[in-house]
């Protein structure tokens, strides 16, 4: 399948990188940010929103949520008092899925555990994006793999090999999937980003849609990978980057993003046809640039003409010096004065 389509938007060869941006829990816990978050993103040029939807209880043992967690970016002094602050309740997903409608953005959310995944169904989400960390969930990857709608697979802290086997479980029931390139760190260095392994995925899932998620610093690396053949882009996105939370340095601003989208939709018009061409542009400056074949002295009517007699010169509005071995031999039609183009008209063929 060389094409999917994302909320109605074909996402594939010859269609524009379908563009994700990641609000995660960057929201705070605060439903008013999350909707500002929204409309920073559409504004941006987002294609769409993605949040995180947990059932707490549901991911972690009681070890789990008990664990210490108090640092800087900590919003609760256990993991679960952490992830509770930052979670969102179901009527606040309602309000959002809403807001994303309104600012003409398609809403979507990873489901961590399968009433998530439910929950996100029955609020009618057109596709779901599996985190990294459930590549190997393969109870959660059968679950939404059986919602049939497109799915967006992270491959964050995995090999190729072992990921082969969660791609074939999913396809089992559904083919319509994508693949994303990703590396769990944040921010990742440039040197963890490996963007060479689109290529890779690329022949070892042909006809499969391949993209980028990055955690990386700056806008860079998003317009290299598409000009490489990603077509799905994944961009952290946050108000500001010196917020408390953990994603928030590896994420970017409004107008870090807006930049971001700006240079991918330039790259895919640079990318253009793989047909070798001359451009209507180009003609001109060819006319001015160009050489063409140039009298080095008078030349008289019916004078056979020899190479010491012609020279290369611009502009290119005459005949082309690659047709050189063409004229030699040949005879003038007219007489030709020292240093003027040379027509075909001038030529006895």
């Amino acid at each position: 399948m060389s094409v999917i389509e994302l909320d109605k938007k074909k996402v594939g060869e010859n269609h524009p990188t379908y563009i994700i941006a990641e609000i995660g829990i960057n929201h705070q816990g605060d439903l008013d940010i999350a909707k500002e978050l929204i409309q920073k993103a559409s504004e941006a040029g987002a294609n769409a929103v993605k949040f995180q939807k947990r059932s707490i209880q549901r991911i972690l043992t009681q070890e789990g949520l008990n664990a210490p967690y108090e640092n800087p970016n900590s919003f609760g002094k256990t993991y679960g008092e952490h992830k509770k602050a930052l979670e969102l309740s179901k009527s606040d997903y309602v309000e959002l899925f809403a807001c994303a409608n309104t600012h003409n953005v398609s809403f979507i959310a990873s489901g961590w555990d399968e009433e998530s995944v439910d929950f996100l169904d029955h609020l009618g989400v057109s596709f779901f994006k599996m985190a990294s960390a459930d590549l190997t969930n393969f109870p959660l990857l059968e679950h939404t793999a059986k919602k049939n709608k497109p799915i967006i697979l992270s491959t964050g802290m995995s090999p190729i090999d072992p990921f082969i086997k969660p791609y074939f479980l999913i396809n089992n029931y559904n083919n319509q999937i994508a693949i994303l390139q990703c590396t769990s760190t944040y921010p990742t260095s440039f040197e963890e980003i490996h963007l060479n392994v689109i290529r890779s995925y690329k022949r070892l899932f042909p006809g499969v849609i391949i993209g980028y998620s990055g955690h990386e610093l700056g806008i860079a690396v998003p317009s290299a990978a598409v000009a490489i053949g990603a077509k799905i882009i994944e961009r952290h996105f946050t108000l500001d980057r010196t917020m408390k939370g953990g994603d928030h340095a590896a994420s970017l601003e409004p107008l870090g993003f807006k930049k971001m989208v700006r240079d991918i939709r330039n790259i895919e018009k640079a990318l253009g046809s793989s047909e070798k061409t001359v451009q209507k542009s180009e003609i001109k400056v060819f006319k001015k640039l160009g050489k063409s074949l140039v009298t080095l002295k008078d030349i008289n009517i019916n004078t056979i003409i020899t190479r010491e007699m012609i020279t290369t010169k611009g502009p290119g509005t005459g005949i082309s010096p690659m047709e050189l071995g063409s004229i030699l031999g040949k005879k003038t039609k007219v007489h030709l004065q020292k240093d003027v183009i040379i027509k075909e008209t001038d030529i006895v063929w």
